[in-house]
């Protein structure tokens, strides 16, 4: 499960607007039909429009100044070991996403009107995506970039030629070119990746725009806070501020894993995530203290969400380098902000 918190910006500022956002959240809706469009939903209905989350959401914006985030986006990526365990993945993940919101409220360090947060405080509309494309920073889009740069250096050859501006054999180049396309490392159903394309298989995630203001237009509710718990006096009041950003990441495992009876290996884990980006070192050790089966397990896993390694897997921590864990972090980070690792 990977999961992001964003602050809306259009450029160095904050949206005023939810518009371009939603806009960009109907972009699988686009030459479908009523019937089979994906539409928004939130903790108390369905097939909610676009333009009512656009108004409900700029409408609920009480006293925020300009430079503060009137919104924030939160993406939810089940990794494709996650999606198997759903029996009605529609259904299921607006069912997930749903108790998520719970966890999420819940991990607020907040009060209203003397009364710790709860869903029905949060403003906000979901959405189901399934589909993704490649990004520019996917690993398999930058191992495959020196054959695109050759593969686009003879296409420009071969309109020079055609423009006769160079002499040239057009169909030897062609050969070369198709050469390349089957050398590049990264194949998609017979063709060479590249940004843009459509990722293959089950892609299904969740979109969730939520409101800075809680549903009564009144209280600030910024899961960007710095604070995970803490004590201001306001007005001349105590107020409560924070949210456990450590604590909704791992609610939402155990929601899912109860949920859906989801056994979750440790190489799935945010407490793994986290270990690796902080000590790569001591995460590859970890692993390599697991039982037999789920070393084995955490290894595929590691594998298949495209997180670099090292050709033999260490069985110690005296084999563990610390230039190789390096280079590990580097590729790893990379993947991370990409939001294409599913761990």
């Amino acid at each position: 499960m990977y999961i992001t918190i964003t602050a809306q910006k259009l450029g160095s500022n904050y949206s005023q607007s939810s518009g371009d956002f939603v806009d960009y959240l109907e972009k699988e809706n686009q030459g479908l039909e009523q019937e089979d469009m994906e539409h928004f939903f939130n903790q108390y209905g369905d097939e909610i429009s676009a333009s009512e989350v656009v108004k409900e959401i700029d409408s609920n914006t009480a006293k925020l100044k300009k430079k503060e985030p009137k919104f924030y986006s939160i993406t939810v990526n089940p990794s494709k070991h996650e999606l198997r365990r759903l029996q009605n993945s529609r259904e299921d993940l607006k069912r997930y996403t749903r108790a998520i919101m719970k966890d999420y409220a819940e991990s607020f360090y907040r009060e209203i009107n003397g009364k710790a947060i709860t869903v029905d405080d949060i403003k906000y509309y979901a959405k189901i995506e399934h589909q993704r494309i490649f990004k520019g920073t996917d690993k398999q889009v930058r191992e495959n970039q020196p054959f695109a740069t050759k593969i686009l250096q003879l296409k420009n050859e071969i309109r020079k030629i055609e423009q006769e501006r160079l002499a040239g054999n057009i169909d030897k180049l062609k050969i070369k070119i198709s050469k390349l396309e089957a050398q590049a490392p990264h194949q998609q159903n017979g063709k060479r990746i590249v940004q843009g394309m459509q990722k293959a298989g089950n892609q299904r995630h969740i979109h969730i725009i939520v409101s800075r203001k809680d549903a009564s237009n009144t209280v600030s509710l910024s899961p960007g806070s710095k604070y995970k718990a803490s004590e201001v006096i306001m007005n001349g009041k105590k107020v409560k501020r924070g949210f456990d950003r450590d604590s909704f990441f791992k609610k939402v495992e155990k929601t899912f894993d109860n949920i859906f009876g989801h056994t979750r290996n440790f190489a799935e884990t945010y407490t793994a995530r986290k270990t690796f980006i902080k000590n790569p070192k001591l995460y590859f050790s970890m692993i390599s203290r697991l039982p037999t089966n789920e070393k084995a397990v955490a290894f595929r896993i590691i594998r298949e969400s495209g997180m670099p390694m090292m050709p033999n897997i260490p069985v110690s921590k005296a084999q563990l380098a610390l230039k190789v864990f390096n280079r590990l972090r580097k590729g790893v980070d990379m993947a991370i902000r990409s939001g294409s690792i599913g761990i």
